[in-house]
């Protein structure tokens, strides 16, 4: 199988945007812990950095690792987000809700009180 024929693929690059919509709107959300978003930031860095493991002056490997390298801190950056905040925003976007933080009210904890 050729390499252009997977990149090509509907599947494939829908899911890639529908991962990269999802972690933009976690981006902005506040329940999201500043170490999670640091992960993406630190990759585009890397991304626009002079140093690179594969030097950019080789034809295809060099993007080839930048694009991996991005990829992979989207998918991390996405697992290390609270379910209940990637859940939230994933159905915003299914149902084509415009960008507002989770309420407070949205987020049950269920407990049980214990009088020691």
């Amino acid at each position: 199988m050729r390499l252009s024929s997977w990149f090509v693929r509907p599947s494939v690059m829908g899911t890639v945007f529908a991962e990269l919509r999802l972690a933009w709107r976690l981006m902005r959300e506040p329940r999201v812990a500043l170490v999670a978003k640091a992960l993406p930031v630190l990759a585009a860095l890397y991304v626009v950095s002079p140093l690179d493991f594969i030097p950019d002056v080789l034809p295809v490997l060099g993007q080839m690792d930048d694009l991996g390298i991005l990829i992979l801190s989207v998918k991390l950056f996405l697992r290390m987000c609270p379910p209940a905040a990637a859940s939230f925003h994933a159905e915003a976007i299914t149902s084509g809700r415009r960008f507002a933080p989770m309420n407070p009210a949205d987020v049950v904890i269920d407990a049980t009180y214990r009088r020691d």
